[in-house]
């Protein structure tokens, strides 16, 4: 048989293959075993040594040619094979979009979110602008334009997170009514919401990382009456009708005269109960008059202008709005819980 039989030949036996072929891994079998070192053209090539040498460039180039329309047969079967693959795989990844599936479930607020936000449009309504600031704060403002210097015994009631000397994780929201104060003249109502860190153990009542929320006004003849009566707007926005605070002297440093405020027990109204111990009242916040000396620091006149302030721990009016019997609850993440807020 001649050269040009045994090409034709192979060439038809290549057809033949490449029709039953309908994988990548059997056309690259095929294309092995017809062009690779070994293969059945391969073979002839080297095969051309037995030829007399005038038969030899005529041989060569038949198989040159060959080799070429040999390839181009198995890259246009490689593009069929490809678009094979493609439309089987489209196939098997087809979603029947009107079959019906269980819902997925919806996630909630947290707690503490919803007692924020129900808290920001109470005290919004009123007229107060909601502010923020930094976590990680400067000790000047934290402390110092707090009316807290340095060696004060009221810094070992904070248990601070300090960061280097003049750096601290913020202890209370107040820094956010410093940086408001001297940067803005009066009137001033603002309300400042955020995260506070201190140095607790995590337990029931106590955790290192907690929410506050402190209110701020001042404004010329402002007075313990206005604070008493923004904070019986509050209780009864949050609470319902009927509740009403109760004022206890305290002391804080950045107030003068300070209070604890106590408001009448939403479980029972004030009869007593077992959620207030029988006193019918439950405390909730701190606040009182703006001490006229934080007012001069922040470049206040307080011989025109007085003011009140207030701060209310979020997660206690969650825990007492809910029935919430542990603070780690909270921030465990168990979405058996939090799946209750819904």
């Amino acid at each position: 048989m001649g050269m040009r039989e045994t090409i034709d030949q192979l060439r038809e036996t290549l057809e033949q293959e490449l029709n039953k072929t309908d994988s990548k891994q059997a056309l690259e079998n095929l294309r092995v075993r017809i062009l690779g070192k070994k293969g059945e053209l391969t073979a002839l090539l080297r095969g051309m040594g037995t030829l007399p040498p005038e038969e030899r460039p005529a041989a060569g180039q038949l198989i040159n040619t060959a080799r070429e329309k040999f390839t181009a047969m198995l890259e246009a079967r490689q593009d069929a094979v490809r678009m094979m693959e493609r439309a089987a795989a489209l196939q098997a990844e087809t979603i029947d979009v009107t079959e019906p599936v269980p819902p997925l479930p919806l996630g909630s607020a947290h707690p503490v979110n919803l007692v924020m936000n129900e808290m920001i449009d109470c005290f919004t309504g009123m007229g107060f602008e909601v502010v923020e600031g930094p976590e990680v704060e400067l000790d000047h403002f934290n402390f110092e334009l707090m009316n807290i210097p340095k060696n004060h015994p009221a810094r070992d009631a904070q248990d601070t997170f300090y960061v280097d000397d003049n750096i601290v994780l913020r202890t209370h929201t107040s820094p956010i009514q410093a940086r408001t104060m001297l940067s803005r003249k009066p009137p001033i109502r603002v309300v400042c919401p955020g995260r506070v860190f201190r140095a607790d153990e995590a337990d029931a009542t106590h955790s290192p990382v907690f929410h506050q929320m402190e209110g701020l006004v001042v404004d010329k003849d402002v007075t313990m009456a206005d604070l008493r009566g923004t904070l019986n707007a509050f209780a009864e926005r949050i609470y319902g009708k009927g509740i009403t605070t109760r004022f206890r002297p305290s002391f804080f440093p950045f107030t003068e005269p300070s209070t604890e405020v106590d408001l009448t027990c939403a479980a029972c109204h004030g009869k007593g109960c077992r959620v207030c111990k029988g006193t019918g009242w439950i405390e909730v916040l701190g606040g009182g008059m703006v001490n006229p000396h934080v007012l001069e620091m922040c470049g206040i006149d307080p011989t025109v202008y007085s003011g009140f302030a207030f701060g209310i721990g979020l997660e206690r009016i969650a825990m007492q709005r809910y029935g919430i019997p542990d603070l780690r609850l909270l921030y465990e993440g168990d979405v058996r819980f939090l799946g209750q807020f819904r």
